[in-house]
């Protein structure tokens, strides 16, 4: 039996499993079926909790900040691997503060490391802010082509750690009548796939300084999600880009799970995007792998 607890961030939920070590091998297949929502516990991804010391990407990550004691193993509910996760990494890291594994006072940092490098937390009033890091258009902007859409649209690839392709929609009935059962179709396709996200402007888009914007999601190895951090942050910029330069670095987006904030900030190495929103566990249990 193995030990897991349930969390959300914005209802994109995940099953933890804390593995301190790293003995725990999940196969692609575990993976799977523990994220299955009718024969498993149900969730987006697995966030395994591991020593960064204990698994080679982990020490990569150590190699970059010796203070990043816990790596953040995240697999998409198909069991396939994942650079980053927005959401994730504060759910991540509330289990961390909730088991006594970490601790996060008041103004100071708690450094996570992921396969896109160390992500530094803190607490944020909403609950926690990821900082993830320098982002950029990835260039090779597709057209996108889903079910819902009378159209092909054009799509603004970003990074922002993981792969992104943002599509501006015109209104509420568009966004309303897309059918993301199956994932968006995108050419030309990424080399190793993409979060597709749609967003609408707010009427106005910008009140007291701040953008706001509603936005759906496809996850890739996921399908539609209630939530995605790191797809809220490419949508923030990718809107902060079209709407030119006298656009605001502070937005609010909203999302079917609820509303996660995004702020760009200088730094030494670019522009970082910073990320902000809730984070709680659910419940916990025991699982029988098989």
């Amino acid at each position: 039996m193995v030990a897991f607890t349930k969390g959300h961030g914005t209802g994109n939920d995940f099953v933890i499993i804390a593995d301190p070590d790293g003995t725990l091998e999940l196969s692609a297949e575990q993976v799977a079926a523990l994220c299955d929502r009718h024969f498993g516990i149900g969730a987006d991804g697995i966030l395994r909790v591991v020593r960064s010391a204990a698994i080679p990407e982990g020490r990569a990550s150590l190699d970059e900040e010796p203070a990043a004691e816990w790596f953040m193993d995240y697999r998409n509910a198909d069991g396939s691997l994942a650079e980053m996760c927005g959401n994730g990494i504060r759910v991540f890291a509330h289990y961390l503060l909730r088991s006594g594994l970490a601790t996060l006072e008041p103004g100071s940092t708690l450094p996570i490391g992921t396969r896109a490098g160390v992500r530094d937390i803190t607490r944020s009033d909403t609950g926690y802010q990821v900082d993830l890091g320098a982002w950029r258009l990835s260039g090779g902007d597709p057209l996108v082509k889903a079910d819902g859409l009378a159209v092909t649209r054009p799509g603004l690839g970003v990074d922002v750690g993981n792969p992104h392709v943002v599509v501006a929609l015109a209104e509420d009935a568009e966004l309303a009548s897309l059918e993301l059962h199956r994932a968006p179709e995108l050419d030309p396709a990424p080399p190793h796939g993409a979060n597709v996200e749609f967003v609408v402007p707010a009427e106005p888009l910008v009140r007291d300084g701040v953008g706001h914007v509603r936005m759906r999601v496809s996850e890739r190895g996921v399908g539609e999600t209630l939530s995605c951090g790191t797809g809220v942050a490419a949508t923030a910029l990718a809107v902060r880009h079209w709407a030119g330069a006298q656009a605001p670095d502070h937005w609010r987006v909203e999302v079917p799970g609820g509303v996660l904030g995004v702020r760009m900030f200088p730094a030494e190495d670019g522009e970082h995007v910073g990320l902000s929103g809730p984070a709680q566990l659910v419940f916990s249990g025991e699982v029988e792998l098989v």
